[in-house]
């Protein structure tokens, strides 16, 4: 890689370009020669490459599989929305030591520690404004590069920091000088602060002042003094220190920056809930128009959409199916202009990346539009390409009494649609000799009108559908019906039979009925998708619809934004499987449970919660224009029960992205803790127009730790972006 490799990078069928590929000596940056006018190559960092997969598995390299064999042929998936690189090399054994080569240089990148990314950070900016390539720089040089670094500083600072850290007095900064001058630049005075309230002499932390400090301020369970030596020894950089057992400021830094001086409970990123509950107990992490990247009326229709989906976690993918040519069934947004893929692609993807992440099942919805011959195809498609994976009967064989569990369907896919009869004919021979049935239509189709034309949507309601049997057949768990009413379904409804809403419908019956829906998903499965008049495909708020236990609340994965944030949140706990099982408040029928009155809950307990927000940590430059520099403010949100939705803002810093302080203070009350996602947004502040987004973080409320804690920003899209960071004190209390 260091050598250099010709490859070819393709487009599409007919955009294919030879192109010239190398490691960088830093073995972090891949430089390539490209033929693009004024711009003679590019370059991109590892750390932007989020995995490598061989063969042909994308859409462009699928299309052109007659033409290069697959063991020439891999894709580089590039973290957040920006598009895949589809490359083939001039041999299998160079493809290889590509594909191998990136996988070792993507493990090195995510192994690496707090410390050694910052490094790696300081050094990617001093690479960038390093403008004659000496390898030194200039006072005006490090004056640039600040700016660019969202700092604005006194002049006369600048210079004193600068002359510090010129040790060789050369009027210019080496790398390991600049590397001081940073450090002397992003000098903690918050953390020294905390760290010097609690050490004897203030030189250090001893086992006991740091025990003191877990206990009392980390609120850590468990025998202090031994906590304190476990993190000695995994944190502390200094031999001297670690001899006579105490903690220096250094290693203070690198424990409050690593995951246990995280928001987020370790304890619960890997799965620690119960998975053998039946599958209407969990929420489950959903996708709308899985197959769509962008729109849904021009957008581009893509397997890689469920791909995509499936790799963030998402349990439940939405095929929409129509006729296609040559007998083969299609996939697009019907009646509008997006592009169509065949109905198998989708089939052998969901086939290969249903359990990368999690080994819990996924559901198919299928919202079927096709002909009786074109719905065997689908069948046929679904049954050959699916194998074992595809469940077909009740798991043990006999009648069953109510939903499995996620651990009893590991492996397994299903597939949610409309079915002829019920389960219970299955096991009393009825039904099994008609090929085709009518079943009516379930209102689900056509949702780009919703609530639009009346008479259309009558004539709709009154339409039947033909069904076949083969497909019918694939239907076990997941029976489509359409809603009549909560006292209907009472009475009624089998507990594999899942109702749709459109959002509007939705809350149309959670502001009217709230407890009756809460009791009816304590029962059975309930699937919510945004209106068709979302053409842009922004999301709806999802909190609403958990707060009256709906499962299934189908969201649009390819839309970056607020919806998605608090989906990401929610599903970040459990081992980030797609499976969060519902508080029992919500699985009990009989506790009746309200999310407009909360406190009528019995063990009804609300919280305090106090966030001190005291810095932030290299927040991003997020406007381009020359010399801009960041006014940060920090909002935080509570996302959970009517009562609890809130929202609270620090003052805001004056050009100060680098290291603002706030010691600004929060309080909020929360009736349902349970339910609550807390998401932290960062702003630019603009007094003439709307806020930039500078970044985010969503968790729930149950998953944070308690005291001095970091919290990693993310991006609009939900991927990272170190080093930037808050810093803030968190107490929860009970009122």
């Amino acid at each position: 890689m260091l050598v250099g490799t010709v490859m070819r990078k393709i487009k599409s069928r007919t955009w294919k370009k030879q192109r010239h590929f190398r490691l960088q000596d830093d073995c972090m940056t891949i430089w390539y020669q490209s033929k693009k006018a004024g711009n003679a190559h590019s370059t991109f960092s590892v750390s932007d490459v989020e995995a490598v997969r061989e063969g042909h598995q994308s859409e462009v390299l699928l299309s052109i599989a007659d033409e290069f064999p697959a063991e020439r042929c891999f894709t580089l998936v590039f973290r957040g929305r920006r598009g895949n690189l589809d490359l083939v090399a001039e041999s299998a054994e160079e493809a290889q030591s590509w594909i191998r080569g990136m996988r070792k240089l993507i493990e090195n990148v995510e192994n690496m520690g707090e410390r050694e990314r910052l490094d790696q950070w300081i050094g990617d900016w001093f690479k960038k404004a390093d403008k004659n390539r000496d390898g030194r720089m200039n006072f005006k040089e490090v004056r640039d590069l600040l700016k660019m670094m969202n700092v604005d500083m006194n002049e006369h600072h600048a210079h004193r920091l600068f002359t510090m850290a010129d040790k060789s007095q050369s009027g210019t900064l080496e790398d390991d000088e600049f590397v001081l001058f940073y450090k002397m630049l992003t000098q903690r005075e918050d953390l020294l602060r905390v760290f010097q309230e609690f050490s004897t002499d203030g030189q250090k932390l001893s086992l006991r002042d740091l025990g003191e400090f877990l206990r009392d301020e980390q609120l850590e369970t468990g025998d202090p003094q031994t906590k304190a030596q476990e993190l000695v020894d995994k944190y502390e950089p200094s031999e001297a220190a670690k001899q006579m057992k105490a903690m220096s400021f250094d290693g203070f830094l690198m424990y409050l920056g690593s995951a246990e001086g995280n928001i987020f409970d370790p304890k619960r990123r890997g799965m620690y809930q119960d998975m053998g509950q039946p599958l209407n107990y969990y929420y489950i992490s959903s996708s709308h128009n899985t197959y769509l990247m962008e729109d849904q009326l021009r957008g581009h229709s893509s397997v890689e959409g469920y791909i995509r989906a499936l790799n963030r976690g998402c349990r439940c993918v939405e095929i929409d199916c129509w006729d296609g040519a040559n007998a083969e069934p299609i996939v697009y947004h019907g009646h509008t202009f997006t592009s169509k893929i065949l109905f198998k692609d989708v089939v052998s993807a969901v086939a290969n990346y249903a359990f990368k992440v999690s080994p819990y099942p996924v559901i198919m919805s299928i919202e079927n539009h096709c002909s009786v011959e074109q719905q065997r195809v689908m069948a046929q498609h679904l049954t050959l390409i699916l194998g074992d994976k595809l469940l077909k009967t009740t798991l043990d064989g006999r009648p069953p009494i109510g939903l499995p569990s996620p651990h009893e369907l590991r492996g397994k896919i299903l597939v949610k649609a409309k079915k002829i009869g019920g389960l219970e004919e299955n096991f009393c021979g009825l039904g099994e000799d008609s090929l085709t049935a009518e079943v009516s239509d379930e209102d689900e189709g056509g949702e780009i009108d919703e609530d639009s034309i009346h008479r259309d949507s009558l004539r709709r309601r009154k339409s039947k559908q033909r069904l076949s049997k083969e497909l019918s057949d694939c239907v076990v768990y997941c029976k489509s019906v359409h809603f009549r009413s909560f006292k209907h379904s009472r009475i009624h409804s089998k507990f594999y039979e899942v109702v749709s809403f459109t959002e509007s419908k939705a809350r149309k019956q959670l502001k009217e009925a709230g407890a009756e829906f809460v009791y009816h998903n304590a029962r059975q499965l309930t699937r919510v998708y945004p209106s068709g008049f979302r053409t842009d495909s922004s999301n709806y708020n999802p909190q609403e619809m958990w707060n009256v236990g709906c499962q299934i609340v189908a969201l649009n994965f390819q839309t970056a934004g607020e919806g998605m944030d608090l989906n990401d949140g929610l599903f970040s706990q459990n081992g980030g499987c797609g499976y969060v099982l519902k508080p029992s408040f919500m699985r009990e029928a009989e506790r009746r449970f309200d999310p407009d009155n909360p406190q009528k809950l019995d063990g009804y307990q609300p919280l305090i919660l106090t966030i001190q927000v005291i810095s932030g940590q290299q927040l991003p430059k997020v406007n381009i224009k020359e010399g801009s520099i960041v006014d940060p403010l920090v909002r935080v949100e509570i996302h959970g029960v009517p009562l609890d939705q809130n929202k609270q803002e620090t003052r805001w810093i004056e050009n100060n992205g680098f290291n603002p302080v706030w010691y600004d203070t929060l309080r909020f009350t929360i009736h349902a803790p349970e339910l609550a996602l807390v998401r932290f947004v960062v702003e630019d502040y603009d007094k003439t127009s709307k806020n930039d987004f500078v970044g985010q973080y969503t968790l729930p409320l149950s998953c944070m730790q308690q005291g001095y804690r970091h919290i990693h920003l993310l991006s609009k899209d939900g991927t990272s972006i170190p080093p930037s960071s808050l810093f803030v004190h968190v107490r929860i209390t009970e009122l």
